[in-house]
């Protein structure tokens, strides 16, 4: 386990006051237990919607075996509660996180990494790269000296611990779980010394100062003039077998072994390995010009594999028009967190700091092409990756559905939840496409708490599966239906805050899982639990829907992969006067997608008109 230091930094700006960035760690009040039996409640309460008579007398069965008195699951809750008393232990879902992210073993691109797209600013990719370039240098030394305030939801200070992800991490691939590799870390103590970032230009793979020896950053003029550079140095497109980008799109056990290998065939490749490794972020500067969001989407999600290193957790992209966005390796980062850092990017305040003084004496930053020396296999490796790649993006469907007609605003206006809303338009819209309520995951923040990230939501709910059956009743009235959409509105604010203080079962329930399997023996219990094979915690788990919102005003699209073979993602954000949702299904499944998208602006203008009628 990855442990990371908290507190300030020695050497750091020791100053007191509650405004520096690391000054809530330790001092957040920490992730609650859920108890055992509120778990055993909620999980039966949230499966049962999805679930026939059997079907759900089975996972009941299943649930008091579990549950009997001195039964595994009481030890299993014990293990965790001790487990949460230990000295230097954050959280009880410390554990959690990286077998979670680390432990799957599927390519990130498509599948974990996901992206924002940036709003339309002016410039070409030189002068776009620049800005964006300087300002998260700025950011980075900012945050070094601990100048980043730490963010707040409702007057609620937030954990901050997830900046410290922001640069020179990457994700390490292992041979069946990764590993990371960042500062702030017992190995890598304190914010990271690096100078230089990554910069990847059709295909080509270069290491950029951005930080001069003395510790400060480079003008602008001087960032412009090295990429102009890197550009000029890169007009030719990389063989597609010498590409060594491709190699992060490989299954994670896969790429771990050709990794090795890539390490042993020359200390020049380990170097170069390294220099990658602790770059503080990546540049992509892209040869495409995307025609529309969605292709410009499609493009953040999985990209020019060749111009893509998608083991760091930061990567700039910036298309040749000058358009830009953002992809994020997950297992350190969650959206909330790289919304602030890229509302910090477009910040007038940043940039107007950041412009160059007139006068001063400019230099141009130092780059370095990074050469890996590869034989026969290895390229043979590289060409492989790159084929397999293009046929999982050839395998992936997406769709931007934009909707203009009102927003939050007006939601607000009629008393409803804008999430609430969207969710149950969610619903009716996937009802209508498939005839069926179909298991439906939301990511809720938990960044209140000490260490929190995100608690999974599941979003049916009784009262979502009878406002479906009322508003599919010919003999229900209006004010039935009103009704119970208020009620299903209701429900989903409630499980959401439930979710938000932590009180939520699946995780709960995972952990234990994962006990079990690593200590099952040494705690009395030897046999298979068939909880985790009954219907309720398979049906519940199997998502249809996987839904996660995250907006911010500097972005346009944010989005990221579907997570089973019948399922759609959904990146939405509900913006004041409009509403936008990035979706992405398997191909074999597409039509399906477009049929949602279809149904989904058809609920929401019948939700809105049903609601207003309501008279509140």
């Amino acid at each position: 386990m990855m442990k990371i230091i908290t507190g300030a930094t020695p050497g750091m700006d020791s100053r007191d006051g509650e405004t520096q960035t690391f000054s809530n760690l330790g001092k957040l009040p920490r992730l609650p237990v859920p108890t055992l039996a509120e778990t055993v409640r909620r999980l039966e309460e949230w499966c049962a919607p999805l679930l026939d008579e059997q079907a759900l007398q089975a996972t009941r069965s299943a649930l008091d075996e579990f549950a009997r008195p001195e039964g595994p699951g009481e030890k299993l809750q014990q293990a965790i509660k001790d487990f949460d008393r230990q000295s230097g232990v954050d959280s009880w879902l410390d554990e959690f996180w990286p077998a979670r992210y680390l432990g799957r073993r599927v390519p990130l691109a498509v599948n974990a990494n996901f992206f924002f797209l940036f709003k339309q600013h002016s410039g070409n990719q030189i002068e776009r790269a620049t800005e964006l370039v300087a300002a998260a240098v700025d950011y980075k030394l900012r945050l070094d000296r601990e100048d980043i305030p730490p963010a707040t939801l409702r007057g609620r200070p937030l954990c901050m611990v997830q900046q410290k992800y922001l640069f020179s991490t990457a994700r390490i691939p292992g041979e069946t779980r990764d590993s990371v590799r960042t500062p702030y870390s017992e190995t890598e103590p304190g914010p990271s010394s690096a100078t230089h970032i990554l910069v990847l230009h059709n295909g080509h793979l270069f290491r950029m100062a951005v930080i001069t020896p003395a510790g400060e950053p480079y003008a602008q003029t001087g960032l412009a003039a090295a990429l102009r550079d890197i550009v000029d140095a890169s007009k030719i497109r990389q063989a597609s077998d010498r590409a060594v980008g491709h190699l992060t799109t490989l299954a994670r056990s896969r790429w771990a072994d050709v990794r090795q290998q890539l390490i042993i065939l020359s200390s020049d490749n380990a170097e170069n390995i390294d220099q990658i490794e602790t770059a503080l972020f990546c540049l992509c500067l892209d040869q495409e010009k995307p025609d529309s969001m969605l292709a410009a989407s499609d493009q953040l999600l999985h990209g020019d594999s060749a111009n893509r290193w998608f083991d760091k957790s930061v990567s700039l992209i910036v298309f040749a028009d000058g358009s830009a966005g953002i992809n994020c390796e997950h297992c350190g980062l969650d959206g909330t967190t790289v919304v602030g850092f890229v509302d910090e990017l477009h910040s007038g305040t940043t940039l107007e700091r950041l412009a160059d003084p007139e006068g001063k004496s400019v230099d141009t930053p130092p780059i370095q092409t990074l050469q890996f020396k590869l034989n026969d296999s290895m390229r043979t490796e590289i060409a492989q990756a790159h084929a397999g790649f293009s046929a999982l993006v050839g395998q992936t469907a997406t769709t931007l559905f934009t909707f203009d007609k009102f927003g939050s605003t007006h939601i607000k206006s009629l008393k409803v939840s804008p999430d609430a809303f969207a969710q149950i338009a969610f619903q009716l819209a996937h009802f209508r496409t498939k005839g069926r309520i179909g298991t439906t995951y939301e990511s809720i923040a938990t960044r209140t708490f000490e260490r929190g990230r995100t608690e999974a939501m599941r979003v049916i709910t009784a009262e979502i599966q009878a406002f479906i059956s009322t508003m599919h009743d010919p003999e229900a009235s209006r004010e039935a239906r009103i009704k119970a959409f208020r009620d299903a509105a209701d429900k989903h604010v409630s499980r959401a805050r439930e979710c938000q203080n932590g009180q939520a079962p699946e995780q709960h329930l995972w952990q234990m899982q994962l006990i079990a399997v690593k200590q099952g023996a040494a705690l009395g219990i030897p046999e298979k639990l068939a909880l985790f094979d009954s219907p309720g915690w398979k049906t519940m788990r199997g998502d249809f829907l996987s839904t996660s919102s995250a907006g911010s005003k500097n972005c346009s699209v944010f989005g990221f992969g579907a997570t089973s073979k019948q399922c759609i993602g959904i990146g939405y954000i509900v913006w004041p006067q409009s509403i936008t949702a990035y979706l992405s299904t398997p191909r074999s499944v597409e039509s399906a997608m477009h049929e949602f998208a279809k149904q989904l602006r058809i609920a929401l203008d019948q939700l809105a008109t049903l609601v207003e009628g309501d008279g509140i």
